[in-house]
């Protein structure tokens, strides 16, 4: 039951070859679902949990579009991995329609955050099957034996090109974006765990992907997941 966290900054490729490690592998990716969730739990309008979030460069100001592919990815059937339900109706009549509800918009404290945000990430793992993006997974997970965490990294030249390309906008906001990013994560991690996130003494792979294709890479943290169950099982 492998547990897969990815981790590395906007248009590193983190997201791109944790999911396509997860179709290698033939289990679960998730990343914005984890934002709903957390939302869902401690009773918050999504855009409470986005400003915390991990991934805020940018999100704040795109929220709607965050929702629409969340939604978009949602729409798929069988389980969703976070709730269970089947199918995208279940899962609206749960998180999306609540969060959207008009109502006083309460606040949502630091460690009211991280505890939830760690519980979800926590009962992800325990069911196992699973890629995590970001959120510090690598961190709430870092004592889970056979859990294998994955840092992808690439030239902020590189990231800002993808992002650029992938979201069709200027290189300039793409540019932008990836700094601000790199930041958030930063100080993301100082924040709840004191770590620097780029050290690779956090990972059991780092991933250049200027030199390797997203292919390849997922192709890397599939076998290296494999190799750690073989491990294992002796």
């Amino acid at each position: 039951m492998p547990v897969v966290t990815m981790s590395g900054n906007l248009g590193s490729g983190a997201r791109e070859v944790g999911q396509a490690a997860g179709q290698a592998l033939g289990i679960d990716f998730v990343d914005q679902q984890l934002l709903v969730e957390a939302a869902r739990r401690a009773n918050v309008p999504l855009k409470c949990v986005v400003e915390r979030d991990e991934r805020s460069a940018g999100l704040r100001e795109r929220l709607s579009g965050v929702l629409q592919n969340f939604l978009e990815r949602s729409a798929v059937s069988g389980a969703d991995p976070l709730t269970g339900a089947v199918g995208l109706e279940a899962l609206l009549s749960r998180t999306y329609a609540e969060l959207a509800a008009e109502r006083e918009e309460p606040q949502l404290s630091d460690t009211v955050y991280i505890k939830t945000m760690t519980a979800i990430i926590e009962e992800l793992a325990g069911r196992g099957n699973i890629v995590i993006l970001g959120r510090g997974s690598q961190m709430i997970l870092r004592g889970l034996p056979g859990a294998l965490h994955v840092l992808c990294v690439a030239p902020p030249a590189l990231c800002s090109q993808r992002l650029a390309e992938r979201e069709n906008i200027g290189l300039d906001e793409a540019s932008r974006r990836v700094a601000d990013s790199g930041r958030a994560r930063v100080g993301f991690h100082r924040k709840f765990w004191k770590a620097e996130v780029d050290s690779p003494a956090l990972y059991d792979l780092v991933i250049n992907t200027e030199r390797v294709l997203f292919e390849t890479a997922a192709e890397l943290v599939a076998a290296a997941v494999r190799a750690k169950e073989a491990a294992a099982q002796g």
